[in-house]
């Protein structure tokens, strides 16, 4: 049931039987949500960090005239909001993209192991810090690339983030996200998000049919994109 957690603090550093065994037990029965309810919502006080083990959400920002930005897709095995331990309040929300179950991890039971157990807490910590990494990356994308790097960029980034749990199928990936969400998370409109689709299509660099994208060349696609997984931090090394 934790694979999609080991497979992914596992990729950074070995995870001892231990260690799985303590955070198997940190983690209590949690919830299935549908599509559009939020994981956290914006302004909550959250007594638990919520560990997301199917389904893909995302944080987001609504502004006052109702604009709404992605700032980051989470995927299977991800802490959606590990960070709430220490910042208590959340300061934006995390809505589910596709049908999303989660267990929850006690702030008290947390704490315990970062009293106890060390290693583990730095497993943790990086964690936290790759998702700064992937916010560095995202701003870039907005502020610099153009949209249909930013897209290219955004899929290569998702694919070996997938690869990591599981959740590919060869070079293909299932991707629920509707055009107007695509549009929230390149900060365009729908008409604009359609036209940056078809470029990439016409491109010969990936197909995209109901819900499946599947890169048809990786090689070109990432030159594109101008994609560089280091911040990913996707190699095993001692931490």
């Amino acid at each position: 049931m934790l694979e999609p957690l080991y497979l992914q603090l596992g990729q950074h550093d070995k995870l001892s039987d231990e260690e799985k065994a303590l955070l198997a037990d940190i983690l209590s029965p949690g919830r299935d949500f549908a599509v559009g309810q939020d994981l956290v919502s914006e302004g909550s006080r959250p007594a638990y960090s919520t560990l997301l083990l199917e389904g893909l959400a995302a944080r987001y920002k609504v502004l006052e005239d109702g604009g709404r930005q992605f700032t980051s897709l989470q995927v299977a095995g991800d802490f959606v909001d590990l960070h709430a331990f220490l910042l208590k309040t959340m300061d934006h929300g995390i809505i589910a993209l596709s049908p999303c179950r989660v267990l929850f991890a006690d702030h008290a039971r947390l704490r315990m192991v970062t009293e106890q157990a060390p290693h583990l807490t730095r497993h943790l910590w990086l964690d936290t810090l790759i998702d700064g990494a992937i916010h560095r990356e995202w701003i870039v994308a907005m502020g610099r690339r153009s949209k249909t790097s930013h897209l290219a960029h955004l899929i290569c980034e998702l694919f070996l983030r997938l690869q990591v749990v599981k959740h590919t199928n060869g070079m293909s990936f299932h991707f629920p996200l509707s055009q107007a969400e695509v549009a929230d998370v390149l900060g365009l409109s729908v008409v604009h998000m359609n036209r940056v689709i078809g470029e990439v299509r016409r491109a010969g660099l990936v197909t995209w049919v109901n819900h499946t994208i599947k890169i048809l060349d990786w090689d070109r696609l990432a030159e594109l994109a101008e994609f560089d997984p280091t911040y990913l931090s996707q190699f095993c090394e001692p931490r």
